[in-house]
């Protein structure tokens, strides 16, 4: 459940800054197809690239992650 709102989430957010995949994954060191792949739900970053996202996008970890 919470990978899918992570997934859901993520995405959401991206969207809402105007940034592609390619853009995000730039932004904190990964592939594109590892956003992909967080996006889609497949896998989820580690608790270090999640407080990054956290960082870039100005949100918690609570609500990142559901």
């Amino acid at each position: 459940m919470i990978k899918i709102m992570f997934a859901e989430n993520l995405k959401s957010l991206r969207k809402s800054k105007g940034l592609t995949q390619k853009e995000l994954a730039d932004k904190v060191g990964v592939d594109q197809r590892t956003i992909s792949a967080w996006e889609k739900g497949i896998c989820e970053p580690g608790f270090q690239m999640l407080a990054h996202l956290c960082e870039i996008f100005g949100e918690t970890f609570d609500s990142i992650l559901s």
